[in-house]
Parts: structure tokens; sequence; C-alpha cells
């Protein structure tokens, strides 16, 4: 568990930014240096965009555009290759090399890949080993992070976050992050998030924050502004994602209801001074309008972290 005082958690936070900032810098490759040169007094952040807004497109396409809009990294969800749509998860042995060559030509580290979570309804032994799985493909590719969404089975729960403990070992031997994102369910809020943390207890799982989701998931009702500081101490990246009523994410941040400046300020008052922050959804578009949206998204996250 996470111990109650101040004293103390501050020293695990400090103990568990040590440790993820090893993650990140073995897992990474050479950051995008369009991006490294533009980023005037932002040093330590790792900005990112996930291919879900580009999911239309080719993987080679989808980080062409990465790439040019000025990115250090990318997230994976979806991939299209040349033999095929696949995840990270279940990428073969000549895809993964495909993810990982097709990233570094480009000079994007992978910054993480998002994972529903392990099958558990087979069982917890199918669970363990999909995570098993998981972890060394990344230790394969160089994804450094694992962000998982969670379950909504209170019948899964359990397992679910058993599967998740039985790899945060072997994890930090390869230097790969486990983080859980607020996903709706039984990981709505920072508190459900917090507690869950709490209960697996282990210091390679943390939180990657989403305040888009925080509003999409309670229908509007909850502000990250208001839910943040749940999770002090705890988060080590960022899910960037705006909300728009009544249930819309598919906009550039910044364009939304979420606050980003004061958000940044509460998260930075919360420890997380460094890491990455991937764009996740933008504006739907073709492909020279969403490299343009990627490129507007890029630009105001620099201007938040030189605030």
């Amino acid at each position: 568990m996470i111990q109650g005082t101040t004293s103390l958690l501050r020293r695990d936070m400090l103990r568990q930014s040590a440790t993820i900032a090893a993650v990140l810098g073995a897992g990474c490759v050479r950051a995008n240096p369009l991006a490294a040169a533009d980023r005037d007094g932002a040093t330590g952040w790792q900005l990112g965009c996930f291919t879900r807004p580009f999911s239309e497109f080719t993987y080679a396409q989808t980080l062409d555009g990465i790439a040019s809009a000025g990115y250090d990294a990318v997230g994976l969800m979806s991939a299209k290759l040349s033999s095929g749509t696949v995840t990270l998860a279940n990428a073969n042995r000549e895809q993964l090399a495909e993810i990982r060559e097709e990233a570094a030509k480009r000079k994007l580290a992978i910054s993480a890949t998002y994972y529903g979570g392990p099958p558990v309804n087979q069982s917890l032994t199918a669970g363990i080993e999909a995570m098993q799985q998981l972890v060394d493909h990344c230790d394969q590719v160089g994804c450094a992070t694992i962000l998982l969404g969670g379950t909504g089975d209170p019948t899964l729960f359990d397992a679910y976050y058993q599967a998740v403990k039985a790899v945060c070992n072997d994890a930090t031997e390869k230097h790969v992050a486990v983080v859980l994102k607020p996903h709706g369910g039984l990981n709505a809020t920072g508190p459900e998030c917090r507690r869950i943390i709490e209960r697996v207890g282990h210091p390679n799982f943390r939180i990657w924050y989403d305040p888009g989701n925080i509003f999409y998931y309670s229908e509007g009702e909850l502000d990250p502004l208001e839910d943040v500081a749940s999770v002090d101490g705890l988060v080590t990246g960022m899910c960037v994602k705006d909300f728009a009523p009544p249930r819309d994410v598919a906009i550039n941040p910044g364009s939304g209801r979420v606050n980003f400046p004061e958000l940044m300020t509460r998260l930075r008052a919360g420890g997380l001074v460094s890491g990455p922050l991937v764009v996740e959804t933008l504006a739907p578009g073709d492909y020279e309008t969403t490299k343009a949206n990627a490129r507007q998204a890029r630009i105001f996250l620099e201007s938040l972290l030189k605030k």
C-alpha cells in the first residue's frame, strides 16, 4: 500500500520518478530532432501522438504525419502494416520488426501501447501469459509503457489486477512501465484509479491521467480540475484528450472544456514534472488536415510547458 503520511508519499514519488525516468531512457530511441529543436525550456517532457487520429491511414503514413508534426514519439493503438492491421499485443515477429524499424527510421520513440487488458475471462493463467507476451513485445520494439484501460466487470476485477501484478517485476527489468488510465467502469475517476494502484502495490504500476475521459465517463459532470488532486504522487504521464458536450472527445486539445493550463499546474504540483504527454484524439479530417491538427496540438502542448 502507498504510505499515508506526506513525507513517505513524497519519498515514494521521488523513487518512482527515478524508476520511470530509467524506464523511459532505456526504452526509447533518439527523439525527433525537429521537436527537440523547437522545445525551448521544456527539458524532460516527451511529446507524442497516438496512432488513433491516423487510424484510416497506413502505419508508414501515420509515422510520417506524426514526425512531420514535430513529435518525439508515437503511441500505439492499431497499426496498418503491409501484412494487415495489428496491435502490439497480437503482432508476430515480422510485424514487431516492422513496427520497430519504421519508427526508428523517423527517429520516433515508441512511448506507449494501449491494451484493454489481459483475457482473464478465459483464466488467470491466460491473462498472465498474455500480459507477459505484451511485456516481451514491448521489450523487442523498445516500447516504454503499457497503458491499460482497466475492467468494468467486477467479477474479473481481482484476476485482472493479479495478472497485471504478476508481470510488474519482469516489466521493470525490461524497462517497461505499466500504467492505468481513467477509462470508465471501475476506474472512471482519480480516486478509483488510486485505490487500484494501492491495491496492486507495485512501484512499477502507476497512472497516466486522461482529463477528457474524466469528463466523458461522467457525462460532463466531473471536471478533471476537481478530480486531479486525488492522484497526486501517482501520475507519470498524460493521455492528452479534450472534451465537448454532450460526449465528444474527437476534438483538438485546447478547444473544449478541459482547462489544460490549470490542469498542468495542478499535475506539476502533484509531482508530474517531466514525462510523456501523448495526444490521443484530434478533430477528424483527411490526411493533410489530421497532420495540421497534430501539429497544432503539439504547439499547444509546448505553450503549456513554457508557462
